[in-house]
């Protein structure tokens, strides 16, 4: 799996930034229609929307439960969740319709982390109202941060991630901090923000 120090287009920017590509893998997108819904004609009618990770050079599968069932807009720079549901060795197949597949990115700039992507067919089984509803873009990029699973959280949440140590000690006493390395997404728990950046990086060698 290639990573170092790579330049990375800006579509914002329209010129060349340097980032430090820390992961690159294959997402797969899911969505879970609500029970006894027939067809699926709006949000509404979506129970949760799922991710599936996969890095490249390993064998290792993540599957990631998207809060508010949407990813945010990243021109609206608008701030979601995910929670890591499961982690396994062999690959995972959600009980779920496929949303669409793409190529992902998870890169280092300037002290945080991206999480980009770009679909592999953007038209393909006619998808485009599905990925409409679910925030699914042909390309998005996101601030991507890990909260802290020893930090007070509201009652009622999730069972909080038991991290190794190495990971523990990223956060330095803070609530949050950057999703590097990839490998707090290999612990099933671990809560991440993801927050619009309108930019992306899947796409590029």
């Amino acid at each position: 799996m290639p990573t170092g120090r790579t330049r990375i287009a800006s579509a914002s920017a329209g010129d060349s930034e340097l980032r430090e590509i820390l992961e690159r893998g294959a997402l797969q997108f899911y969505y879970r229609p609500r029970v006894g819904v027939q067809r699926v004609r709006g949000l509404a009618d979506v129970q949760r929307l799922l991710l599936v990770l996969a890095p490249d050079g390993r064998r290792r599968f993540r599957k990631l439960i998207v809060g508010r069932k949407r990813l945010p807009d990243p021109a609206q720079r608008e701030r979601g969740w995910a929670i890591v549901a499961e982690v396994s060795d062999a690959r995972i197949r959600p009980d779920a319709a496929s949303a669409g597949a793409a190529r992902y990115a998870i890169a280092e700039h300037e002290g945080h982390t991206h999480l980009s992507y770009e679909l592999d067919r953007p038209a393909a089984w006619g998808l485009e109202p599905v990925q409409r509803w679910l925030g699914i873009r042909h390309d998005a990029s996101y601030v991507a941060t890990v909260r802290n699973p020893e930090a007070p959280a509201a009652a009622g949440t999730h069972q909080p991630a038991a991290l190794p140590k190495p990971l523990r000690d990223r956060f330095r006493g803070r609530r949050f901090a950057p999703l590097d390395p990839p490998e707090f997404l290999d612990h099933a728990g671990v809560e991440i923000v993801l927050i619009g950046a309108d930019d992306a990086t899947a796409g590029d060698e």
